[in-house]
């Protein structure tokens, strides 16, 4: 592990164990109200993981900082993959030395140039990766669509949503990472 990233999870654990602390000498928990198994079918409460159903105020400020750091490891994560796992580490691999012409007429200027310049890779993998994430988005969307007609049957809105909405991000960033050219422009500025 990098001595910087070693330090970070320092760090994130010096916040977090404090706060976890604080969070598990809060309000107690309450019961669930069910509906009567003799008399109906429906099953709204059943839930996929057991859940507390109340949370107190802190133990919420430490689920938000949990969710927030697990953003930013994957938008880390994503940038990484889309820089690394793609783009071509061959520096002949049209890669454009200073004063190369390429790319829109825009990208050169008298103060601004192009460094490097690869072209969208266009890989088969790229096409794969679109058709199988663009699927997996409509099927999340009817599955949401579905469990929104039925009755009392609503707890796996946000599962339908957050699989939907994860399929569409990725499928940017593959479109992003395979169909895109990676361009870097070098520009003199003035202070």
């Amino acid at each position: 592990m990098k001595r910087e990233t070693a330090v970070i999870v320092l760090l994130l654990v010096a916040v977090l164990l404090p706060m976890w602390y604080v969070a598990l000498h809060g309000e107690p928990p309450s019961e669930e109200v069910e509906i009567d198994k003799s008399v109906s079918e429906i099953r709204p409460l059943q839930e996929i993981v057991d859940t507390p159903e109340k949370l107190a105020p802190s133990q919420v400020g430490v689920i938000v900082w949990v969710a927030l750091f697990g953003l930013v490891a994957a938008l880390t994560a994503v940038h990484r993959f889309m820089n690394s796992a793609v783009r071509p580490d061959d520096a002949n691999d049209a890669a454009v030395a200073d004063g190369g012409q390429v790319g829109l007429p825009w990208f050169r200027t008298d103060d601004r140039w192009v460094v490097t310049y690869h072209d969208a890779s266009d890989a088969i993998e790229g096409v794969l990766a679109m058709g199988g994430l663009t699927i997996v988005a409509i099927v999340f969307a009817a599955l949401f669509t579905g469990e929104y007609l039925t009755l009392a049957r609503t707890q796996y809105f946000g599962v339908y949503a957050m699989g939907m909405f994860v399929s569409l991000a990725l499928l940017t960033v593959a479109y992003y990472a395979w169909f895109l050219p990676h361009v870097e422009v070098a520009e003199r500025r003035e202070h």
